[in-house]
């Protein structure tokens, strides 16, 4: 009776298909089939005309504002989502609230029957793994303004190899959220925020461009998606620090782009002065609605677990948003029943860029930025992270745990992971190191389902790839080095090869 229930009433929030009577039949093999649309329809301008004819009358009325990030529960400030701001009147970070009592009118199951309704398809604009979760995103968007190439929907890796071979673990995930658009999570983020300027634009706001300071990725995913609507995107970069597979991805998306002789951190402080100057609208984590997309990752999770809980979920963290946004993608599915609880999470950061483990290991006590050393997971190579007291306020409220991996130990730990057939980024060899800490000090137990968040594609890396197998990397043993082996063309020689290798190799 509760499935029945769940899907009666999650089927008006989802447009239906109204086939009409007069159009032609295609006949395949010995089926006959009604075509979704006529031929000078497209899925856009479907999802416009569905979402007109077919408004229900008992659809709740979502929204949401932005509020001050934490802030007590007698404060009234708020802002509409159609405002260009960034932070509070007290210069607090801002926060994206959900109308929770209009979401609660559906219960837990009815969200877990609408939102599986969902993928796989590809109905404008549910085929995305963000967009499939609108009314918890942006819920007063139009689909005309929404900006997508389908992202999401990643894939979630059994590790059977590397967690029986190195960890001893049977229940070892790996989320690849690297695998998108751009080739990182930040398309997540980056559909909600470029929907919503193409949204203000057709508002008339002073919206002339959008901009952003980045280690990469993110002026990966600003391009393409501003590139698709037709926006003017502005990118900051601080010059020699980013792999070139990541410098190319703006530069070919015809992105305005600035290489800047200083870090992230340095060009972080540029963008928010010139912004604060020109109609440009800001892209960094700073502003929240970019969390919105990031945090569906988590109920993606969920999902992909037939909404059961893994025990433990690890992400490698810089400027710290995308940890507070799986906790609040996790906390959002507890509050409205979609499960019962959230799992413990666990923030890994580069040894040479750790302020998060820092202000972890002094108790919480008084944070203080550091100056970021070079790191080969160049993405989180940030010393002042802008959602420090969101990454604070997620891992006290999950009792959770931060960790650091030096250079050497995130190189072994993306070798290792390699070398059973993954092919991960250095930031997520970040968090294998913490994984593998953590499991070593019993903190983390052999049957714990554990999730490693995979940040972005290996194919990004591959320069620190090479220097690692090529043993090039100053001061580092490389021990899991696999060079390859210079032999002369004839057959003996090659024989001779094999069979030392074969002798030697492991057997598993």
């Amino acid at each position: 009776m509760a499935m029945a229930a769940a899907s009666s009433s999650a089927s008006f929030l989802r447009p239906s298909v109204r086939r009409p009577h007069n159009k032609p039949r295609i006949s395949c093999s010995s089926e006959t089939l009604t075509p979704r649309r006529s031929p000078d329809e497209n899925i856009r301008e479907e999802a416009h005309r569905l979402s007109i004819s077919s408004v229900d009358p008992r659809t709740p009325l979502f929204s949401a504002k932005y509020v001050p990030f934490n802030a007590s529960p007698n404060s009234t400030e708020s802002y509409s989502l159609d405002e260009i701001v960034y932070r509070s009147s007290s210069g607090a970070l801002l926060d994206v609230q959900h109308d929770m009592d209009a979401l609660r009118q559906l219960t837990g199951a009815q969200w877990r029957d609408l939102f599986d309704s969902r993928v796989g398809k590809t109905t404008w604009p549910y085929g995305s793994g963000v967009w499939s979760k609108k009314e918890w995103v942006l819920p007063e968007i139009d689909t005309d303004d929404i900006v997508s190439a389908f992202e999401g929907n990643s894939n979630l890796f059994w590790a059977e190899r590397y967690g029986k071979q190195f960890l001893g673990m049977s229940d070892l995930w790996v989320k690849h959220c690297g695998i998108s658009h751009t080739g990182s999570f930040k398309d997540l983020g980056m559909t909600v925020l470029v929907s919503q300027v193409n949204r203000l634009r057709k508002l008339n706001r002073p919206v002339v461009g959008v901009g952003c300071a980045s280690t990469g990725d993110t002026s990966a995913a600003l391009s393409a998606y501003c590139a698709a609507a037709g926006i003017p995107s502005i990118v900051f970069l601080p010059a020699n620090k980013i792999s070139i597979a990541q410098l190319v991805q703006p530069i070919a998306n015809g992105a305005f782009v600035l290489s800047i002789d200083t870090d992230f951190d340095g060009c972080m402080k540029l963008i928010r002065e010139v912004t604060s100057e020109l109609p440009i609208y800001l892209a960094n984590s700073l502003n929240s609605l970019r969390l919105e997309g990031q945090k569906t990752a988590a109920v993606e999770i969920l999902q992909q677990f037939d909404w059961e809980v893994p025990d433990w979920v690890i992400v490698p963290g810089g400027n710290l948003g995308n940890i507070y946004a799986f906790y609040k993608g996790f906390k959002m599915c507890k509050e409205l029943g979609l499960v019962d609880r959230i799992p413990r999470l666990v923030c890994a950061q580069a040894a040479n860029a750790n302020p998060l483990y820092l202000h972890y290991k002094s108790g919480w006590k008084d944070f203080k930025a550091v100056k970021a050393g070079t790191t080969f997971a160049s993405a989180i190579q940030i010393g002042d992270p802008v959602s420090i007291d969101r990454a604070v306020f997620a891992l006290q409220s999950c009792d959770g745990i931060v960790e650091e991996a030096t250079e050497e130990e995130l190189m072994d730990a993306m070798a290792q992971a390699d070398s059973t057939g993954m092919f991960i980024c250095p930031h997520t060899g970040v968090a294998l190191t913490a994984l593998n800490k953590l499991r070593n000090s019993e903190v983390i137990g052999p049957a714990d389902r554990t999730v490693v968040v995979s940040t972005a594609h290996g194919l990004k890396f591959t320069q620190s790839k090479i220097e690692y197998h090529s043993k090039l990397i100053p001061d580092m043993a490389c021990k899991f080095a696999n060079p390859p082996v210079n032999v002369k063309a004839d057959f003996g020689s090659v024989m001779d090869v094999l069979k030392n290798y074969l002798n030697k190799a492991p057997r598993f």
